[in-house]
């Protein structure tokens, strides 16, 4: 079983599998070459980028996560602020503080090699990482996997990196019907069942202070994205399309209250919410995976809707959604995919919107079935959906498509509210059709930017 911090982390930007897995990958190899009393002798370390990390790792950030890994940094505590000077130091000098203690000779054009043509078949997001002592023979060497929302599992082991929760749960689940059932013989809410299991781990005001962590994070970001305290988001986003932040003009457009006479206002705040945490996002900031960062705008964006328009929004309905939203997202990750190499867009944007969905429809009171009902929907009518980033880089059309999937989650919770939870495709159902839709993808379409708009828009 996952815990709802497994699928809410805190990271940076552009992304959690091309960049916060390689981070915490490099720093998983670090970590074991200090174990094994290596570290003292590495001079040199070799790194190799396969599949969709070789083929998109630039636009993506992926040496720059290895940098920091080897440094010693870890996604959710490395600031933000000085990661590129000292990533510049690195491309300068050629010499990287392993671990930020142990000296050694790295030159990134040398010494990480995209490999973009080559694959593993384990997984598509794929590094091989060597180390190497001073006459040039190996230490060293392993095998990571980026398997989507910052999980990294290495070659060889037995789980994902980030969870191995070997605690007797009171209400275990990998699939929705038994979720749903849980639900149906406790009469309870899938918020309280998630609660109860995350309350075997750690204590409740523990898990309650996280989850509303998240949620400050999150906030956090939206701020950035519209430029409150934030120069940098009056500049353009990094790379070579030289993208304007559109965020920040649309909070001050509806800041003056000018459309407030709107009935689709509250829309235009979506919007405004989903692109301000990914143009933050492929700036490279702080961000909350939810459950990756190509789609982190999806869930903050809901939840921002729904403590600024629905009626009795509480900080109980807060920690309700995320806990909801975390289960979801569970189910997604264990029976399927959340990887955009692996299963395309529909992997990331597609299941923040099922999950935004549900959460939504469980805040305002829905019943367990109206909540999977409105996870159904948020799935059922993205997939399909393709990745293919213009430029290698979360821009185009990442930006946007957050905010089309969270305007789309609202809607799918609206239409479960309004039924009685009865529903002809189950959410099992359609978790299973979106991994073999995935299955079915040609590669072109999942995070390799060789087909769709990425060939088909030309980069000025």
């Amino acid at each position: 079983m996952l815990s709802a911090f497994d699928i809410f982390k805190i990271g940076i930007g552009p992304s959690s599998s091309h960049t916060v897995g390689p981070m915490r990958a490099a720093l998983l190899f670090a970590r074991s070459l200090a174990a094994a009393g290596l570290l003292g002798r590495v001079a040199r370390i070799e790194v190799q980028l396969f599949g969709s990390l070789g083929a998109t790792g630039r636009g993506h950030a992926t040496d720059l996560g290895v940098l920091l890994g080897l440094m010693g940094e870890a996604p959710d505590t490395v600031e933000p602020e000085g990661i590129a000077d000292r990533v510049a130091a690195v491309r300068r000098e050629h010499t990287l503080a392993l671990l930020g203690t142990h000296p050694i000779a790295l030159d990134p054009r040398r010494d990480i090699a995209f490999l973009g043509e080559r694959s593993m078949r384990e997984h598509p997001n794929a590094m091989r990482v060597a180390a190497f002592d001073a006459g040039g023979a190996p230490l060293h060497e392993a095998h990571y996997f980026s398997v989507g929302g910052g999980f990294v599992v290495e070659g060889g082991a037995e789980a994902p990196a980030a969870a191995a929760h070997a605690v007797a749960l009171p209400f275990p689940f990998r699939t929705g019907d038994e979720l749903m059932a849980h639900a149906a013989a406790q009469q309870r809410s899938i918020a309280s069942l998630v609660l109860a299991n995350e309350c075997a781990w750690r204590p409740e005001a523990e898990v309650r202070a996280g989850l509303l962590r998240t949620w400050q994070v999150m906030q956090a970001c939206v701020q950035r994205g519209f430029g409150i305290g934030n120069p940098q988001a009056a500049e353009p986003l990094p790379g070579a399309l030289h993208m304007r932040r559109r965020a920040p003009e649309l909070y001050r457009s509806l800041s003056t209250g000018a459309a407030s006479a709107d009935p689709l206002a509250a829309m235009d705040w979506v919007n405004a919410f989903a692109m301000a945490v990914n143009e933050e996002n492929a700036a490279g900031g702080r961000v909350v995976t939810a459950p990756t960062n190509g789609a982190a705008g999806v869930v903050p964006a809901v939840l921002h809707y729904y403590v600024k328009f629905v009626p009795g929004a509480s900080e109980a309905g807060v920690v309700d959604f995320l806990l909801t939203a975390a289960a979801i997202g569970m189910l997604y990750k264990t029976n399927a995919s959340i990887s955009g190499a692996e299963v395309g867009c529909q992997g990331e944007v597609g299941v923040a919107c099922s999950m935004a969905a549900g959460a939504l429809a469980a805040a305002q009171g829905g019943t367990p079935r109206q909540v999977e009902n409105a996870a159904e929907i948020g799935m059922e009518h993205n997939l399909g959906l393709t990745c293919d980033p213009v430029g290698g880089m979360v821009q185009i059309p990442c930006v946007e498509r957050n905010a089309m999937g969270a305007v789309k989650a609202i809607n799918a919770a609206r239409m479960a509210l309004r039924g009685d939870g009865s529903h002809y495709v189950s959410l099992d159902t359609v978790i299973r059709t979106m991994k073999q839709t995935g299955e079915d993808m040609k590669s072109t379409y999942k995070e390799t930017s060789l087909g769709g708009l990425a060939v088909n828009v030309v980069e000025c």
